[in-house]
């Protein structure tokens, strides 16, 4: 199959809502991350919450999906025209031949939180305003998007951890390829919950200050919400000079271990050696390296040894989670984002929080935004599980 154009694109996190502000943000080296306030959690920890969610309202005629995660996908769906493009892709394709493909981790389970706080004293049963089905069911998010745009074709739930929203594209590609759908919305929408904080906390897996990929000193995580969505479409023959193509796709799953990467990286090689392969491309041909970067030891450890072994040390590349914190299953959109927005306007973002590289990982990591050309972007996630998903992106002209 040929490339797919992201026809449009958008994101919303703790570093902006939109483009417009996530790249201000970018040029500005500005995070998002701050001091944990969220709810009731007691953890001196960093985290980067999205502002405004909670006042944002579901339309009413989806009232049933209210929840903290469909509250934070319909804020994002509302940014730089995203609606109003998909609206005018089901004009021209039809309702049924417009797919949705969206990855989340614990979708709306913060929902489930809150319910279990209001529940029957005597019987333990959960208040009757609670529907799991539309709000911590994995499914939600894409049911939720599939309503609000009035769509009938097929809709799908990624939830592969950390990997989901990369693993969306390949999916939507391969029904596109079948012949099922002519264009499809993708992406990811992860929030902020007590199980996430919580569960990562006891894993021994966050950090007491904003995360550090690839520092010396790196000592964990810090988790963030997000929404990123692009529409995707066959290319067609006539492209604007700085049109984004998707090139590439490359997935693994080594299996290692239940929440550690493979120590030598086996599975993150793969999914890079598997996108290249798919893009036609030498790894001297990739310009910039957006790293899945979790700031664990264990984590960037294992990058680095894929990495190197595929490109070298001389890529440029860094980790955008030092300024939108780890946003779980939302990530490979985010940084997809991120990436065409490096290639829409020659950018490639320092990794922020890092002050001492770690000399023994051997990347060309950027500690400052370099400014040049950017022709082609890989972007790297991987998952609990061994998951992993590499993508590659590319300038038309």
């Amino acid at each position: 199959m040929d490339t797919l154009l992201l026809s449009h694109f958008t994101v919303t996190s703790c570093i902006g809502r939109g483009l417009n502000q996530t790249l201000t943000a970018i040029r500005q080296q500005r995070s998002g991350l701050a001091p944990c306030t969220f709810d009731t959690v007691d953890l001196p920890i960093f985290i980067g919450e999205v502002n405004g969610v909670d006042a944002t309202q579901i339309v009413p005629e989806l009232a049933a999906f209210d929840c903290r995660n469909n509250r934070l996908a319909q804020l994002g769906l509302e940014q730089d025209g995203f609606a109003e493009a998909v609206t005018a892709a089901i004009g021209k394709y039809g309702a049924e031949r417009v797919g949705v493909f969206i990855g989340t981790s614990t979708s709306g389970i913060l929902q489930t939180e809150l319910a279990y706080r209001r529940r029957d004293l005597v019987t333990g049963a959960l208040p009757a305003d609670f529907h799991y089905g539309t709000t911590q069911n994995t499914f939600s998010v894409a049911d939720f998007t599939r309503h609000y745009f009035g769509l009938t074709g097929p809709a799908v739930a990624v939830s592969s951890a950390c990997s989901s929203s990369a693993k969306v594209f390949s999916s939507a590609r391969r029904m596109m390829e079948a012949g099922l759908i002519d264009a499809a919305v993708v992406g990811g929408v992860d929030t902020l919950c007590l199980t996430t904080l919580y569960g990562f906390n006891s894993l021994g897996l966050l950090s007491t200050q904003a995360c550090r990929p690839f520092d010396t000193q790196r000592d964990g995580i810090s988790i963030g919400e997000a929404a990123a969505f692009a529409l995707l479409e066959r290319t067609p023959e006539h492209l604007a000079s700085d049109a984004v193509l998707l090139l590439g796709i490359g997935e693994s799953s080594d299996a290692y271990h239940m929440s550690s990467p493979h120590p030598e990286g086996l599975g993150a090689r793969m999914a890079m050696q598997g996108a290249l392969k798919m893009a036609n491309l030498n790894p001297a041909e990739i310009d910039y390296i957006n790293l899945h970067g979790t700031a664990t030891q264990s984590n960037d450890l294992a990058e680095s040894k894929a990495v190197t072994a595929v490109f070298g040390n001389s890529t440029p590349c860094s980790s955008s989670k030092g300024a939108t914190g780890h946003t779980l299953g939302a990530a490979g959109g985010v940084e997809a984002v991120i990436c065409a927005l490096a290639l829409q306007h020659g950018l490639m973002p320092g990794g922020l929080n890092t002050s001492e590289i770690d000399p023994a990982l051997g990347l060309n990591y950027l500690l400052d935004n370099r400014e040049q050309p950017v022709s082609r972007a890989l972007s790297n996630s991987f998952g609990f599980g061994g998951t992993n998903c590499s993508l590659i992106f590319g300038r038309a002209n």
